[in-house]
């Protein structure tokens, strides 16, 4: 006779083992497949985006006129900043403060900077006046060594350039050589 065995409520017993429960694999990823086999998946269609505007002449020299006249505007700001600061003491905490030669070198050295400082603005003050000037005459943008023109680009950054970027290296190679055989 069989016997029969005690059967627990919801709880299957059968005379076969049960599998041990294995756990999954985590998937390895597979070497890539040769690529001539595989077609590739089919792109969406974009849209070209639509063609830009071609600016005029007359719109060029307005957003450069305009460009000209902000970074004018910024440099007399910084200008009447450094200037009401020296007018208002700011060095003179220095002066009144400085006891011995190193103080009064510290006192001269800062003074120094902010001249020097100064000096660079009215520099770039006199670069910006002129390229207003050649942007009224309509030699803006043109290199002055060799007569191309000025990138858009390298007249964003530096509005006021009058060489090209090739013009440009060329003479800072040629200084650079004088310097090295000024110091020999």
């Amino acid at each position: 006779m069989a016997e029969k065995k005690a059967k627990k409520p919801g709880i299957k017993i059968s005379g076969k083992k049960k599998p041990k429960p294995v756990a999954k694999k985590t998937p390895v990823p597979s070497k890539p497949k040769s690529v001539g086999k595989t077609k590739p998946a089919p792109r969406p269609k974009i849209a070209p985006p639509p063609p830009a505007k071609k600016e005029t002449e007359e719109e060029r020299n307005l957003r450069l006129r305009r460009l000209l006249v902000e970074k004018r505007k910024e440099i007399l700001k910084e200008i009447i900043n450094d200037t009401s600061r020296y007018i208002k003491g700011e060095s003179k905490q220095l002066v009144d403060t400085a006891l011995d030669d190193g103080d009064w070198s510290i006192v001269d050295l800062a003074e120094d900077i902010n001249l020097k400082h100064l000096s660079s603005h009215r520099d770039d003050l006199q670069k910006l006046d002129e390229a207003i000037r050649k942007l009224n005459e309509g030699t803006y943008g043109i290199c002055e060594d060799c007569g191309d023109e000025i990138s858009e680009k390298r007249l964003n950054i530096l509005p006021y350039a009058i060489y090209c970027i090739d013009c440009k290296e060329k003479r800072e190679k040629i200084e650079e050589m004088q310097r090295r055989e000024g110091l020999l």
